[in-house]
C-alpha cells in the first residue's frame, strides 16, 4: 500500500491507462478509470509485441494471454520489394524464458488488459472525462463532463494523444506535430507462405507485415502524406493501398491481390512529441502517447506507454511521498522515451529523403540494440 496514495483517477483506457490501473490495483491503492467512449472501443489493426515490450507485459504477468491468443516468433525476414529474400534477422530473447517477438491483434489485447483491469476490482465508468481539475492539499479536485466531482490522492492522464488532462493541467506543453508521413494499414487473413514478420524494402513506400495469430496478420505501409480537406473512403482506402502496392512481390503482393473491400483498412498521417518537462502538475502526472507520443518506426509506442505505467507504480510505492515518485518517474523515464521519439522522426526523415535500406536498418537496429537496456 503506498502511504499517502490510496485513490488514484485514470483518465483513459487504453493501454498506457489499464497498465497503470493494474500496477496500482495490484499494490493495493482504489482506482478508478474512465474512458470517454461508452462503449470501451478500440480501433486498429494489429500490433508488433518487441522483446522489449513483452519484458514490460511479463512485469504485468500477462506474457502466457499475448502468447496463446496471438503470434510468437523467433524473428523477421527481409525482403526486397519485389519479392526477392534478402536476409533472415535473428532476433534472440532479451531475458531468459521470454519469447522473443510477436504479434497480436489490437481488439484481443485491449480485451486481455480489459479483464485483468475488471478482476482486480477497478471502478471503470465510461462515457465521460474530465471538465476540469485543481490541484488542494493532498490531492486533487476533479470535475467530470456529467456535472459531477470527486477528490483523489492523484490524477493520471492517459488519454492518448490529443490529452484533455494534459490541456487542462500543462499549458506548457502542445498537440504531436506531425513528421510528413502517412501510415496505412490492413487486417487480412494470413498469406500462405508468411511464417514470421515480413519487410520490404528498396521501394519509396516501406511496408511490413506482422503475424497477430494463427490465422490473422497485419500490413502496414508508409507513404509521404498527402493534406486533404476530407478523409479516404471505404473504397478510396481499398483502390489507394491496392494501386500503392503495384509491382510488389511475396506476401505484400499475395496481399494486394487477395485484399477485399470487407476487409479492415486505415490511414492516419503520423504525428509525434516528446512533451517538455515538467510531466507532472501537483498531482496530476501524463504517461503514454499524452507525454510520449511516437511513430510505429521502432514498434515501442505501446511498449512504452506499458513501461511508463510501471515505472509510475513502482516509484511511487517506494518514494517518500507522492511529489518525489513523480519526480522520481520523470527522471526514468525522459531519456528513454526521448531516445525512441527522436530516433522514430529521424528515420521517417530518412525514408522520405530516399535513404538506403541499409542506412534505414542500421538506424532501427541501433535503437532497438539500445531498448533492450533495462528500463
Amino acid at each position: 500500500m503506498m502511504s499517502d496514495v490510496s485513490s488514484v483517477l485514470i483518465v483513459g483506457g487504453g493501454i498506457g491507462g489499464m497498465a497503470a490501473a493494474i500496477g496500482l490495483a495490484e499494490r493495493g491503492v482504489q482506482v478508478e478509470l474512465i474512458d470517454i467512449d461508452p462503449e470501451w472501443r478500440v480501433y486498429g489493426a494489429g500490433i508488433t509485441i518487441t522483446g522489449p515490450t513483452l519484458r514490460a507485459y511479463r512485469h504485468l504477468g500477462m506474457v502466457q494471454d499475448i502468447a496463446s491468443q496471438g503470434a510468437i516468433t523467433n524473428g523477421s525476414r527481409i525482403f526486397h520489394f519485389s519479392g526477392q529474400h534478402i536476409r533472415d534477422l535473428d532476433e534472440p530473447p532479451i531475458e531468459d524464458g521470454l519469447p522473443a517477438t510477436g504479434g497480436i491483434m489490437r481488439p484481443v489485447l485491449h480485451h486481455i488488459m480489459q479483464q485483468r483491469v475488471r478482476a482486480l476490482g477497478v471502478a471503470v465508468r465510461l462515457g465521460i472525462t474530465v471538465a476540469g481539475l485543481n490541484n488542494v492539499p493532498g490531492g486533487v479536485q476533479v470535475q467530470f463532463s456529467d456535472g459531477s466531482q470527486a477528490r483523489f490522492d492523484l490524477v493520471v492522464g492517459a488519454d492518448s494523444v490529443h490529452s484533455r488532462v494534459r490541456a487542462l493541467a500543462f499549458p506548457h506543453m502542445g498537440e504531436p506535430e506531425r513528421t510528413g508521413q502517412g501510415c496505412w494499414r490492413i487486417s487480412i487473413r494470413r498469406p500462405p507462405a508468411l511464417e514470421s514478420s515480413e519487410f520490404y524494402l528498396g521501394h519509396r513506400y516501406p511496408v511490413g507485415i506482422t503475424r497477430c495469430g494463427e490465422d490473422m496478420v497485419y500490413m502496414w505501409m508508409l507513404t509521404p502524406h498527402v493534406s486533404r480537406a476530407r478523409h479516404f473512403d471505404a473504397n478510396e482506402l481499398f483502390d489507394h493501398l491496392q494501386a500503392n502496392l503495384a509491382g510488389f512481390g511475396g506476401s505484400a503482393g499475395w496481399i494486394r491481390d487477395h485484399m477485399t473491400r470487407a476487409d479492415w483498412i486505415n490511414y492516419r498521417p503520423l504525428a509525434a512529441r516528446l512533451q517538455p518537462g515538467p510531466w507532472s502538475n501537483g498531482r496530476i502526472v501524463l504517461l503514454g502517447d499524452a507525454v510520449h507520443a511516437t511513430t510505429p518506426h521502432l514498434a515501442s509506442g505501446a511498449g512504452m506507454a506499458v513501461e511508463s505505467a510501471i515505472v509510475l507504480a513502482q516509484e511511487l510505492a517506494r518514494a517518500s511521498g507522492v511529489e518525489a515518485g513523480l519526480a522520481a518517474y520523470e527522471a526514468r523515464r525522459f531519456a528513454r522515451c526521448k531516445d525512441i521519439v527522436d530516433t522514430s522522426i529521424a528515420v521517417g526523415r530518412l525514408q522520405m529523403d530516399g535513404g538506403s535500406p541499409d542506412a534505414v536498418g542500421g538506424l532501427i537496429g541501433a535503437a532497438l540494440h539500445r531498448l533492450a537496456g533495462d528500463f
